[in-house]
């Protein structure tokens, strides 16, 4: 077997991912320095096509990247006019008063957005700047120096045959070489896990801890919109089989964002999270502001909900992790966007710091200090209790005792201290002797819909003819043992039913329809036998958000 020779480029930064972290650290990088070669590589087919969020903006991150932001028309448009939360039960439900609310859960000053929008702007904003941006550009591997450092990545590579052979049009791709790597690929990235295993940057910290987030945009009856207004509710119909919640946020133009969450920690091997998306919306208080109206996209997407007690550090030999890659979401406020922006522009400044002092692929240690000691560290030390407290202690004590702790560590202290993680969300499924079946109603296809319908509208496409980005570590494993085990969770947990069981018996193989992947990662997380290995596609395929 030859030795694939590629064209190598270099630069002074390499940045994988155009989300809010990875735009984010372009942008300051030019503004410390326009004459740094910045490079920013995207897996989507344009910039925005695989970002998927809330989203409600706190634009703290913003206005220190960009002050002048509303003059140069970023995409926020719907401020925040009014917040609420329910518990819910099944026919009715219980409104959470905001007064006992801590401060920090107010949406006071933030802003309704796409998120898929928001970095399509600051796309423009850092190409304007002289950023060379790379959609439909997947980054494959990852490059080490002789000192085993990361020293770039390969990106662009096409035309494998789906043995992963190359086929008549193989295109080897080119190494991007930079002084320091940065990666802001999202939750889960493939090259981010890599790098954290490699180093063993996970050692002293608690397991990261996920949900899946799912989401559907919806246009509704002018006169039950209201721009502005944002709704999100705990209980029914997750009740004790898992934590999570949903939420409704009302943007511009009658449309209508309607998520759901399920913390992936969940036991029962049969709990099938996108019929319990599907189930929410037949609640009486959502169903009367859907009627009349109609679904115009779907995706998922996993969440980091570990926080600090998850935080990997962050640097490692010419690598930094930005975002949602290192797990900086602030689980009760449902907001993750303002401190990836933060970690961009720390990181960029960590970068700029070093290049100027003649340095080049070492750690980048002001980086790590500036995440855990400033805003970032503040804001997720505020919260680091309630996602613990849920999961040990369930929905009401973790209300009150959640509240609780929140006032107190904005006043500076913490009756719990910093309670850790259990196990892995992956160790945390239970086996299927234990549990019973859930029945799920069927899809009436006008507030419900099924998977594969649901997908069409994530406008997700895979070139067939490469090779499954899905990997089995082991491929008997599915039937061999998750099957009888945990009755193969693979085919509920999946929000876009990549995962099949065909035949029974004997005669039962396990099918994966990977044409369908939107990317979300569940199963690289949920596998209770780590046997799934989510990889990149090829460059431009998967889903095609418009407006998440």
């Amino acid at each position: 077997m030859t030795e694939t020779t590629r064209e190598a480029m270099e630069y002074d930064v390499v940045i994988v991912g155009a989300g809010p972290a990875g735009l984010s650290a372009a942008i300051r990088l030019k503004q410390l320095d326009e004459g740094l070669n910045v490079v920013v590589l995207e897996k989507g087919s344009e910039v925005g096509a695989h970002i998927l969020s809330g989203a409600v903006l706190d634009p703290v991150g913003l206005n220190r990247l960009i002050p002048d932001w509303k003059e140069k028309g970023a995409p926020l448009n719907t401020p925040v006019t009014e917040d609420r939360f329910f518990v819910l039960g099944e026919g009715g439900q219980m409104k959470i008063p905001n007064g006992p609310m801590p401060p920090l859960m107010s949406n006071h000053g933030n802003y309704i957005v796409s998120m898929g929008n928001v970095c399509r702007w600051m796309a423009e904003q850092a190409e304007e700047m002289g950023v060379e941006i790379f959609p439909g550009m997947s980054c494959s591997e990852l490059v080490y120096d002789e000192k085993g450092g990361v020293k770039g990545v390969v990106a662009g590579e096409f035309g494998k045959n789906p043995d992963g052979t190359e086929g008549p049009g193989y295109e080897p791709g080119v190494e991007l070489h930079g002084k320091y790597v940065f990666l802001a690929e999202g939750v889960r990235g493939s090259l981010s896990k890599e790098v954290i295993a490699k180093y063993d940057l996970s050692k002293g910290h608690c397991p990261q801890k996920f949900g899946l987030g799912m989401k559907e945009i919806w246009e509704i009856d002018p006169a039950k919109h209201k721009a502005g207004s944002v709704t999100h509710t705990m209980g029914w119909p997750l009740n004790s089989n898992a934590g999570g919640g949903s939420f409704v946020y009302h943007l511009e133009n009658n449309q209508v964002y309607v998520g759901f969450v399920v913390h992936l920690n969940y036991k029962n091997p049969y709990l099938y999270p996108y019929m319990e998306f599907q189930r929410f919306k037949h609640h009486p208080m959502v169903a009367e502001l859907l009627k009349g109206g109609k679904r115009v996209a779907y995706g998922a997407r996993a969440i980091s909900e570990g926080g600090l007690q998850s935080l990997p550090k962050m640097v490692a030999p010419g690598v930094a992790l930005l975002g949602c890659s290192a797990g900086m979401v602030n689980v009760p406020r449902i907001k993750g966007n303002h401190n990836a922006m933060l970690s961009g522009i720390a990181a960029a400044e960590a970068a700029h710091a070093a290049i100027e002092a003649g340095r080049a692929s070492d750690e980048l240690t002001a980086y790590e200090k500036d995440v855990r000691e400033g805003d970032i560290g503040e804001d997720l030390k505020k919260v680091r209790n309630v996602k613990p407290m849920w999961s040990k202690w369930g929905l009401w004590p973790s209300l009150a005792l959640g509240g609780l702790d929140m006032w107190t560590n904005t006043l500076g202290f913490s009756l719990f201290g910093t309670l850790r993680h259990g196990k892995s969300d992956a160790a945390a499924t239970g086996e299927a002797k234990d549990f019973q079946p859930i029945d799920y109603p069927k899809p009436d296809g006008v507030l419900s819909f099924d998977r594969l319908t649901n997908v069409s509208f994530s406008f997700t496409n895979h070139e067939e003819s490469q090779p499954c980005h899905l990997k089995l570590k082991d491929p008997s494993v599915p039937i061999g043992v998750n099957l009888p085990k945990y009755a193969e969770p693979a085919q509920r947990y999946c929000p876009a039913g990549v995962y099949e069981v065909v035949g029974e018996g004997a005669e039962a193989k396990f099918q994966i329809n990977f044409q369908n992947c939107v990317h979300c990662k569940t199963c690289d997380i949920k596998d209770p036998s780590q046997n799934i290995n989510w990889t990149t596609p090829q460059g431009g395929d998967g889903p095609n958000y418009p407006n998440m």
